[in-house]
């Protein structure tokens, strides 16, 4: 009786952990869908922003009238919602700065 019982329980476990690989794999593939869906997404959204910065800068002009070029310059949103254009090397030398300061504190 106590062998059947055991085999009984070994049963119910492979059983158990058949339904689990089951689930799993399920649960596999409809991660494997949402992340397909996700990355669409995300380079939808890339290409929209792309499309609307490119829009953006077709638009703008310095005092002298002549286009800002994109190359040169970057558009930064703020946490309150204001835009700025800046100066792509103000950035750069922004960042060094940043990066010699977490060293310091290093």
């Amino acid at each position: 009786v106590a062998a059947q019982n055991c085999r009984k329980r070994k049963l119910n476990a492979i059983l158990n952990l058949e339904k689990d690989v089951d689930n799993l794999q399920t649960q596999k593939e409809s991660l494997k869908k949402q992340h397909s869906w996700c990355s669409r997404s995300i380079r939808r959204m890339k290409q929209k922003l792309n499309n609307l910065y490119r829009d953006i800068f077709s638009r703008l002009r310095d005092e002298q009238g002549r286009p800002i070029h994109p190359h040169q310059y970057t558009i930064h949103y703020s946490s309150e919602g204001t835009v700025l254009i800046i100066p792509k090397h103000s950035i750069k030398s922004k960042q060094k700065q940043d990066n010699k300061k977490e060293q310091k504190q290093k």
